[in-house]
């Protein structure tokens, strides 16, 4: 059928929800919200297209146009809004009564309507602000949206018309037509458009972005920002976008000028503060390079009074903070203030007990580069031609190819300490569970001590009847697996036979009474509660516990899991290296390089209590072995647990915090 509809004027009071209305089931549609930018252009342009509405039981109903009437009845409401009241009449076309296609007619007007093309959008924004005079923010006004969501769209529409063109012929995708937004000046973008599609037909917006890194620093990237006002003092030029933070500083050349200046000023100062003899930079760190560098590390000092009563006020301060750490309703700013404060106690107790060598800051120094949005400090290097000069440091690391690595994680004495006496408790609880291999190694050690005088068999474990005391930071704290499995082992003894209100003779009659499996399961759980704290055996100096441990813990996992406890000990950059490198979960380290420590410590915990299900064969396993370096019993070996200094390790992923 073909109908003409009557145009009325009806005042906004007077109308109506229609039954037929196609949108009348979804009433989240004229949620405020949802109508804001409705509202806004009706204020501002006014109804620009009338309702369809049909009179019913006397009332006008509103058959399509159902968000402009709520918009309409928003603004009546808004007192803010002048114009509109219930009384203003508004255009309308009135369906006739006896029509018997209602339905059609309100979902024909909702769903003929061809929805706007992107590129038409961005467009027609740039044309209200170049040729109708508008500002982001008038136009902002009359669509009900954020200045900021303005000033996004006109980025696109101010796009060159080549490469709007090419996206509209769908020769390159809108993405990628976006990214060349990055850079302000449509100059500079046809340029790079018509450099890249000499090279390649087919542009990705990642080609794009990369191309035109290489025509100037957004001022709001990290080296962009770092130089921007020494850069600006120098007349160096800024492409100015409409959002701040999109603006371009187009001299790339003073850009890098001035950021190596700055690296050379950071190094000197560290130069001097530290005593070294000289001081370098470079823009990257690059490791190819210094591969070939030593680096000398500061040895233990004797503090002095002034110092060693410093070094106490720290540590009490230290065991105050943790205690306030260990709050669960702490919120997330005032935890890493807190860990901050950590931080920075224990740096300078640090510095107070360590200390190089005249002869390594004779021939030592430090490097500055620029990373992850910051200068970062390498100290101690030692230039290729002055490793000869001696292979060693005091301290005893090497200087040469074998000086431990930078990138690895290393911790403060206190928690080397503690994670010491956790793995003695987990070789304790494997050998109460083995006691005919540790009844053997006992009285092996007996009889060698004895009848070998000199042999030295193995200092690790004690057979003076004397119980060793193992102290920790946190005994609470720490995973109970192998508490437990200890625990477990003393209840299945048989101490019928230590009866106290017996002579030691009877006691001893007693004892021999008992069946050989009895007995070593007795001296077995006596001398683990002997062994010594440590981390991995030398196998040149104690080649039997080596050996020994291998046989009976290969696997330190089965007694002891990390916990939150003591990842809440490990630096935010560590966490991240773990997660990242040791445990092959890039992604997730990446993603979580933006939360606080507290949650990246939340995350690790509960990934280690029951791996998630997401992750593949390799992951689950790296999860499942995983333990501090050290700690495991067939893993990396080192001499000396001394040797283990805190130092920030320089790997990408750690980078990210």
């Amino acid at each position: 059928m073909t109908a003409s509809f009557k145009p009325v004027s009806v005042a906004i009071t007077d109308l109506t929800a229609h039954p037929a209305n196609v949108r009348s089931n979804s009433p989240e549609t004229y949620d405020p919200e949802n109508i804001a930018h409705l509202k806004a252009s009706i204020a501002v342009l006014g109804l620009l297209q009338p309702l369809l509405i049909q009179k019913i039981d006397g009332k006008h109903a509103v058959l399509a146009g159902g968000r402009r009437h709520a918009a309409l009845k928003e603004l009546v409401a808004d007192k803010a809004a002048k114009g509109f009241t219930a009384k203003t009449k508004i255009d309308c076309r009135l369906v006739p009564e006896d029509c018997d296609v209602t339905t059609a007619l309100s979902l024909a007007e909702n769903i003929t309507q061809a929805p706007m093309n992107a590129i038409d959008e961005f467009e027609a924004f740039a044309r209200m602000m170049e040729v109708d005079g508008q500002t982001p923010e008038t136009i902002a006004k009359t669509f009900g949206t954020t200045v900021s969501a303005v000033k996004g769209r006109l980025r696109y529409g101010f796009i060159h018309p080549d490469i709007r063109a090419a996206a509209r012929a769908k020769v390159i995708t809108l993405d990628t037509m976006k990214a060349f937004a990055e850079h302000p000046s449509q100059e500079v973008q046809r340029e790079v458009f018509e450099a890249l599609t000499k090279e390649d037909s087919y542009l990705q917006a990642y080609t794009v972005r990369q191309a035109l890194k290489s025509r100037g620093v957004q001022v709001s990237d990290d080296i962009g920002a770092f130089v921007r006002e020494e850069y600006q003092a120098r007349g160096g030029a800024i492409a100015a976008d409409l959002l701040e933070e999109h603006s371009v500083l187009e001299d790339a050349a003073l850009v890098e000028t001035i950021l190596l200046e700055k690296l050379v000023a950071a190094a000197e100062e560290a130069r001097m503060r530290l005593g070294f003899a000289w001081a370098d930079s470079m823009v990257r760190y690059d490791y190819a390079t210094m591969a070939d560098y030593g680096r000398v590390y500061p040895g233990p000092i004797e503090p002095d009074e002034a110092a060693q009563k410093r070094i106490d006020e720290i540590t009490a301060e230290l065991d105050k903070l943790q205690l306030e750490m260990e709050d669960e309703g702490l919120e997330d700013g005032a935890y890493n203030a807190l860990y901050e404060r950590v931080d920075v106690l224990e740096e300078e107790a640090r510095d107070l007990q360590e200390a190089y060598t005249t002869e390594d800051l004779a021939r030592a120094g430090v490097i500055a580069s620029w990373s992850s949005g910051q200068v970062t400090l390498h100290v101690g290097l030692v230039r290729p031609e002055d490793k000869q000069e001696a292979s060693r440091s005091p301290s005893g690391n090497q200087t040469g190819k074998d000086e431990p690595d930078p990138s690895e994680i290393t911790y403060p004495a206190s928690l080397a300490e503690d994670l010491k006496t956790e793995r003695a408790m987990a070789l304790g609880a494997a050998m109460a569970l083995h006691p005919e291999a540790t009844l053997d190694l006992t009285l092996f050690k007996l009889v060698s001590d004895v009848l070998g005088s000199g042999m030295n068999v193995t200092q690790t474990i004690k057979v003076d009847a004397r119980k060793e005391y193992r102290s920790h930071a946190k005994m609470d704290d720490i995973d109970g697996t192998s508490l437990e499995q200890v625990a477990a082992a003393h209840d299945a003894l048989d101490l019928s036979w230590l009866d106290e209100a017996r002579s030691p003779a009877d006691q001893f009659a007693a004892f021999r009474a008992l069946e050989a499996g009895e007995k070593a399961k007795l001296v077995a759980y006596a001398t683990a509660s002997t062994t010594q704290s440590c981390f991995a055996r030398d196998r040149q100096r104690d080649s039997l516990m080596h050996d020994f441990e291998i046989e009976i813990m290969p696997d330190i996992r089965a007694h002891w899991t990390p916990n939150a406890a003591l990842f809440n000990r490990f630096k935010k950059a560590w966490l991240l290296k773990i997660l990242g490198e040791d445990l092959g979960l890039a992604q997730e380290a990446v993603t979580l390089a933006s939360s606080s420590k507290k949650e990246i410590v939340a995350f690790c915990d509960k990934l280690f209590a029951e791996p998630f299900a997401t992750l593949t064969d390799a992951q689950r396993a790296a999860v499942a072995a995983w333990c501090p370096p050290m700690m495991q019993t067939a893993g990396i070996e080192l001499n000396d647990a001394s040797t283990m200094e805190t130092s920030e390790p320089d790997s990408d992923v750690a980078k990210a915090a």
